[in-house]
């Protein structure tokens, strides 16, 4: 069978090549277009623009399609189908890359002091606050995070106090932070350390 007749065939190209086509055109320019504006929000002001430049060519390639076969309706459900499915692919896409980092503020009844060690040894620095609640005192604590490692600073919170109340903002400027060293970092550090306490 000639499967290239079958789909350069008027009805088939009509009622399934070009729907198809307008569909993934429309995923891919609607994904980007997520990603620029998620990209806009954190600051990427060199990305968003490179990403917005494709998003609109293929956008102008799938509406010029439309807009040439206006009669077909088959082509409107796939723009959009397109539309919804790029949506969530795009949110899905910016979720598995995690880019830039989270402002995360701890409020606890409890003392901090054992959550801001465990804090400190993880790598990541904080700031106390002491605060008057609307029944007692509360501690407050600060930290910064990759968004990447956000699940792990939420279990050190959890298994710390798992009635504490947390907040997560995202950080779109900054100035300086301090972030975990690498695990290789980490351990030289620590056995120079421990060489320099033999050495006494």
């Amino acid at each position: 069978m000639d499967f290239t007749g079958f789909f350069t065939a008027p009805e088939v190209f009509s009622a399934i090549v070009l729907p198809l086509m307008i569909f993934l055109a429309r995923v891919l320019d609607v994904t980007m277009g997520t990603l620029r504006i998620i990209f806009v929000s954190k600051g990427l002001k060199n990305l968003a623009p490179l990403i917005g430049f494709f998003e609109i060519l293929v956008w102008l390639l799938a509406i010029t399609q439309i807009m040439q076969n206006l009669t077909n309706f088959v082509n409107y459900i796939a723009y959009a189908a397109g539309f919804a499915a790029g949506t969530y692919l795009g949110i899905w896409l910016e979720s598995r890359i995690a880019m830039g980092y989270l402002s995360v503020s701890i409020l606890t009844k409890k003392d901090p002091t054992p959550l801001i060690e465990k804090l400190e040894t993880s790598g990541y620095k904080t700031t106390t606050i002491h605060a008057e609640g609307s029944k007692s005192r509360v501690q407050m604590v600060f930290t910064i995070v990759r968004r990447k490692k956000l699940r792990t600073v939420l279990n050190i919170i959890r298994n710390f106090d798992p009635s504490s109340f947390y907040s997560i903002e995202d950080v779109k400027y900054m100035h300086e932070i301090h972030l975990p060293e690498s695990r290789r970092y980490m351990r030289k550090r620590l056995a120079s350390v421990m060489s320099r306490r033999k050495g006494k």
